[in-house]
């Protein structure tokens, strides 16, 4: 019987910025072990545990080309987005999509991490 998810992993070319990144963006705190810096985690934020692993030659996705497609991709519920799309830009984050500059009934806006995982903030 599976009991819990663990971590959620995302490859990437720095683990430990990518976790900063996260780890600032969520109230977490990086955990890694200093002798391997190509795998590093976040924890301490109300959910799961976020993994990131070294990734030669790395490819990050390109939204919204489905020639080098998302994978995968995070959705975080926020009360201000106009305040924390600041705070992700600030963080290293840059604008994918600003849906609301699309659609008039967009609730979210899509970004991608340092490492060009797209994610979105998603109005609650």
């Amino acid at each position: 019987m599976i009991r819990k998810l663990q971590a959620i992993a995302f490859d990437c070319p720095d683990p430990v910025r990518l976790a900063e990144f996260y780890a600032e963006l969520l109230g977490g705190r990086v955990v890694k072990d200093e002798g391997d810096l190509d795998w590093v985690e976040v924890h301490g934020f109300d959910g799961t545990p976020l993994a990131f692993q070294r990734a030669e030659g790395y490819r990050p996705p390109r939204w919204p080309d489905q020639e080098g497609p998302q994978q995968a991709h995070l959705d975080f519920d926020v009360d201000d987005i106009e305040a924390d799309e600041k705070r992700v830009l600030e963080l290293g984050a840059t604008v994918l999509e600003r849906t609301d500059q699309l659609r008039e009934d967009a609730n979210w806006r899509v970004y991608a991490d340092p490492a060009g995982h797209p994610f979105c903030l998603c109005l609650h």
